[in-house]
This record gives structure tokens, sequence and C-alpha cells, in this order.
């Protein structure tokens, strides 16, 4: 059995273009989201020693700004991919679709306020010569700039669970995404909206669900451009 899809019009083109943007989008976050946070902050920053973290930050000024500079990325990734998967999943339900992207969109707002918090950190610490009057204050507003940063990221991150939970019922509602995909999306969903809670309401979580949640938007964005690709024009 032939299981490619012929584009016969252009709406076609145009729904193959939202599979393709959404799942190669998705796929390019993880590196660009992987970099900054395992890379550059988790190096670079000593919780509790303001002092060590100015010092760290400044020394390869360049290294923070390019982390900075990936998320960025992402934030502008996460508004392409919000409204590619609603054009993915409005033939399921056009309401439901429009309320994940929301909910997605709202995240990106909310991590762009987080992320200027880390784009006023580089000013603070300078060239690392944080010597006289004044030094100690500065380090100080750049730890906590990072720490404001990861508190609003985290209580934000709930708006991007709730947007995989929806995702994840569409995709078991569509037919034609594999079910299991579907589960494992409502699963990293929750799992993201449980993180978010647990580090709201605690200072140091000792649960990460995250880690092991995101196979499913893994296997969602690779199941696009393998369906993508398997349509001919």
């Amino acid at each position: 059995m032939n299981s490619t899809i012929t584009i016969r019009t252009a709406g076609d083109r145009w729904m193959r273009n939202a599979w393709l943007t959404a799942g190669a989008g998705m796929l390019l976050m993880i590196p660009l989201s992987v970099f900054p946070e395992l890379i550059v902050f988790e190096s670079l920053v000593t919780p509790g020693d303001a002092a060590q973290t100015a010092a760290d930050i400044a020394a390869p000024a360049q290294l923070f700004r390019l982390g900075v500079l990936s998320l960025l990325v992402v934030v502008a990734l996460d508004v392409v991919v919000a409204w590619s998967l609603y054009y993915v999943f409005r033939p399921v339900s056009e309401a439901l679709s429009l309320l994940a992207a929301w909910f997605r969109l709202l995240y990106s707002g909310v991590f762009m306020v987080a992320i200027s918090h880390l784009m006023a950190v580089p000013p603070l610490v300078g060239n690392g010569n944080l010597v006289g009057r004044g030094a100690a204050q500065r380090q100080e507003q750049a730890l906590l700039r990072v720490e404001t940063f990861t508190d609003i990221r985290d209580a934000g991150l709930i708006l991007f669970g709730l947007h995989l939970l929806v995702i994840g019922y569409l995709a078991c509602r569509s037919g034609s995404v594999p079910t299991v995909i579907g589960i494992l999306l409502v699963i990293a969903g929750a799992g993201y909206a449980f993180d978010s809670v647990i580090a709201v309401v605690s200072a140091s979580p000792s649960i990460t669900l995250t880690y092991v949640t995101f196979l499913g938007e893994l296997l969602l964005a690779l199941w696009l451009v393998f369906r993508s690709r398997r349509v001919s024009h």
C-alpha cells in the first residue's frame, strides 16, 4: 500500500509546510535550550555565591551572552511552532488548537520577561573587576537577576504544560498521529505542570519530571518531519 500523500491543492501544500515547520522548529529548540541551561548557566552560576557567579560570568562574557541569545531564538521558535501546531491540529478542533496556541504564546511572553533579567546581568558584572564602592551590591544584583529568571521561567512552565496537555488530547483524537505520541504528550504536559508547581512552592525541588517527560515532544517533532517528507509534490 502506498502511504505517500499527494498534494493536489494549495491548502495541502500549506498543511505540509505546517507539519515541517512545527517539527523542524521543535527539533531545533532542543540544542538551543540545552546549550544555555546545561552548558552556560550550570557552569557559570554558583547558587548562594554572588562574587563567584559574577566573576565566572564576566570571565567568558561572550559565553553568557551567547546563552541568552540562544534563549531569545527559542522564544522566536516557540511563536512559530505555536501557530504551526495550530494549523496541524485545526482539522481536529479549531477551538482547542487555538487554545493550545495561546497557551504556548502566553508562555513565550512569560519566558521573554524572564530572559530580560538575564540581559541585565552582563552590564552589572562588567569585566569582572568588581572592586570598590557598590561592588558587592552589583554582585548580589547579578545573582538575583539569574535567580529571578529561573523563578519566572519555572512559574511560566505551567502554561507550557497546559499547551502540551491540549496538544496531546488533539493528537489522540486526530486519528493520524500515533496514539502513543498523544499519550506521551499528555504525560509531558502533566510533568511540566507538576515541575512548575513544585518549583513555585519549594525552594529546592527534589523531583524534576521534565527530564523524563520530554519524549512525547521529541517523538511528535520527528513524526511531523517524517510525515511531511512522505507528502509528494
